[in-house]
């Protein structure tokens, strides 16, 4: 467990809302703030806004970008604040988090979830908190409880558990690298243990402050007498027998009858809606290869739920850079994306010559498309060749259970639901997440509905969705069951380009020009790699042909001789420029800069900013030079003629060996010079 103590206080800061809770963990704190209407909204949609936003004061930072402030919410901090919904499906205040100081140690986001907690059970709002949350790590095969950032980084596990009061479970949200279950379910367990430490603290703050709740407002509920001629009349209900009722009041009363009737068919006919049995899974069919001109594709397909599966193939670099032209996400899109991409991240290896892009369309959505987007995206990244360590398939567990009112609300009996439906979902109670390996869990994330389940229950749904993880495997293996050998003829190429120091700055061009001409007119992007390696990315197969014509094309005539250090040479003058005068040493040689310093030994000389021109010197075409290397930042030839003006031997030395621009092989041993 983290040696480190969480603290909330209340009472100092944000004193006119509702509830205020400042958590801290070490250095790390945040308020949350809690503000709920005092008249109930006519609307039957009740509104629950939660923002989570990270401060880059709390940091010690400032914004970088061009206002210096601020802007829309990032990708992480809508995933925070969905998180934190989830927590508290059953109330409709405002929770407001702002982070006050970040020490870059511990995670502000469980201290957030905590911080919301605390706020509403110090307000008047009715809810049926309080709930604690911690975050849990897997670390050399121990548990660690709220871990540092950097324990994180050794961890395999990142788990988030929310707890309510006796050891129910609220909330689960997970990402494994291929987490055993007997080893997942464990820490769980130890989650579990450490939330009712917190939800002890935040009841006694509660009752220490000793707010008196609101009355709770009538709720709308359906008219009695509309619901029964429903239920009895079903087939013959008329809408003339109720002339004075509003539609909403129709529509909710239907909506009474139908999860009456769904409800009692799975609890007392072991039954279900579309005439499964508990634990059968929907038809599935799977393809890939779907677009020849495509790195990978796939297409899932369970009962009415349909994915589309793409991957693309492109430049490491890509992976850091943002395009100019973006899109809002829609905050369902994004966390359903989200939870694929920890299903699919733990089998990807880590050395891979090319950034991976997976896409899912879906194009028929009737129950838990973010798991059809993992069996999807696992499938696309076989049939691209990428080297996956196993194929990856998840499933998604529903529940439907009966409360006992006289045991404040136990669950008396219960069912699971394996690969539920879109109804099952909004009738149930729970919509629980899971994927992963045959071997072990590598995502998973659960929506409870109600105030809290047993651990028992979630025992059961983890080997529940197991059983059917493994089965869906099983189908998924018929169309493929391992990467292809090779990646497709028409995929993306990489090579490395062996460029001497010397020639750096002519295979680059002034200002990066032939780089960036190479990539307008090939779609090739070059990187470098170090002092003398560059990467050439190409898209696809003639790309890289292009590539290697146009290097070969600009590099042609780049004849550089090897030059003796402290050798005289005779330079052929081609232009006169305000700072020096350009010449080459030999006919094909791309002109080199002799810089004024270096012309003239007289002290006006030296200070004077003039051109060539207007200094009076006695030019010839040819000039006598010597050569001093070159400068080890950027390759350029140090050249001088002034100190030729004092008396000194003149060698002439003879030109020989050549050092070229070798394409997808090593740099040649340079030949020593003669003279």
């Amino acid at each position: 467990c983290s040696p480190l103590k969480l603290e909330i206080s209340s009472g100092k800061l944000a004193r006119f809302a509702d509830g205020c809770a400042v958590v801290q963990l070490g250095d790390t704190s945040v308020m949350v703030t809690a503000v709920s209407k005092m008249k109930p909204s006519p609307s039957q949609f009740m509104p629950l806004v939660v923002d989570y936003r990270q401060k880059a004061a709390a940091a010690g930072r400032i914004p970088t970008n061009y206002l210096r402030r601020e802007l829309s919410s990032t990708d992480k901090e809508i995933l925070t604040s969905r998180v934190i919904v989830h927590q508290l499906f059953f109330l409709f205040p405002q929770i407001l988090c702002n982070l006050l100081a970040v020490d870059g140690v511990n995670d502000p986001a469980v201290l957030a979830i905590n911080g919301a907690s605390a706020a509403l059970a110090l307000s008047d709002i009715p809810w049926n908190g309080p709930i604690g949350a911690v975050r849990v790590g897997l670390i050399d095969g121990e548990v660690v409880v709220n871990p540092t950032r950097k324990e994180m980084s050794s961890s395999t596990l990142d788990l988030v558990v929310s707890g309510a009061p006796r050891s129910q479970i609220v909330m689960l949200e997970a990402a494994a690298e291929n987490v055993l279950q007997q080893d997942f379910c464990h820490a769980i367990k130890v989650g579990v243990k450490h939330t009712q430490q917190i939800i002890q603290g935040i009841q006694q703050l509660a009752k220490e402050q000793g707010v008196a709740k609101r009355t709770v407002p009538k709720l709308f509920t359906a008219p009695e007498q509309i619901v029964e001629c429903v239920s009895f009349q079903f087939p013959s209900f008329s809408l003339e027998k109720f002339p004075e009722a509003e539609c909403y009041e129709i529509m909710e009363s239907f909506n009474v009858v139908l999860k009456e009737v769904f409800r009692n068919l799975v609890l007392n006919e072991y039954r279900r809606c579309d005439g499964r049995d508990l634990t059968s899974l929907r038809d599935i069919t799977c393809e890939v290869d779907m677009f020849k001109t495509l790195h990978g594709s796939a297409l899932f397909q369970r009962g009415q739920t349909q994915v589309l599966c793409t991957v693309t193939f492109d430049s490491l670099e890509s992976s850091v850079k943002s395009d100019v032209i973006t899109t809002k996400s829609i905050i369902r899109e994004l966390g359903h994306g989200a939870l694929a991409e920890k299903a699919l991240k733990p089998v990807i290896p880590s050395e891979f010559p090319f950034t991976i892009r997976v896409t899912s369309e879906v194009l028929e959505s009737n129950g838990s498309s973010s798991m059809a987007s993992a069996c999807g995206g696992s499938l696309a990244l076989m049939d691209a060749g990428v080297p996956i360590s196993s194929p990856v398939a998840g499933v998604a567990v529903g529940l439907v259970s009966r409360a006992n009112s006289e045991k404040n609300g136990d669950i008396e009996d219960y069912r699971l639901l394996t690969d539920i439906l879109g109804i099952e979902d909004y009738h149930g109670d729970m919509d629980f997440k899971m994927a992963g390996t045959n071997k072990g869990i590598t995502a998973l994330q659960a929506d409870i509905k109600l105030p809290g389940i047993p651990l028992k229950i979630v025992m059961e749904a983890i080997q529940q969705a197991t059983v059917a993880k493994r089965e869906i495997l099983q189908i998924m293996n018929k169309t493929i069951a391992k990467p292809r050998a090779s990646r497709k003829e028409n995929g993306p190429l990489v090579e490395n380009v062996q460029v001497p120091l010397t020639k750096r700055a002519r295979f680059v061009g002034p200002g990066g020009y032939n780089l960036k001409k190479l990539q307008a007119e090939t779609g090739v992007t070059v990187s470098q790699i170090d002092e003398e390696t560059f990467s050439v990315f190409a898209p696809t197969p003639s790309a890289m042909h292009e590539a290697r014509e146009f290097i070969t094309e600009i590099c042609k005539d780049d004849q550089d001789y090897q030059l003796e250090f402290g050798a005289i040479y005779t330079a052929t003058i081609t232009e006169l420029r305000d700072i020096g005068v350009m010449v080459k040493l030999y006919p094909n040689m791309t002109p080199v800069l002799l810089h004024n310093s270096q012309l003239d030994q007289r002290k006006d000389f030296k200070k004077t900013r003039k051109s060539p021109y207007r200094l009076s010197i006695p030019f010839l075409p040819n000039e006598q030079v010597k050569y001093f290397g070159r400068d080890p930042t950027d390759g350029r030839m140090r050249l001088s003629r002034k100190v030729l003006q004092s008396p000194a031997t003149t060698v002439v030395k003879t030109l020989s060996d050549k050092s070229n621009i070798v394409v997808g092989g090593a740099i040649p041993e340079p030949a020593s010079s003669t003279s």
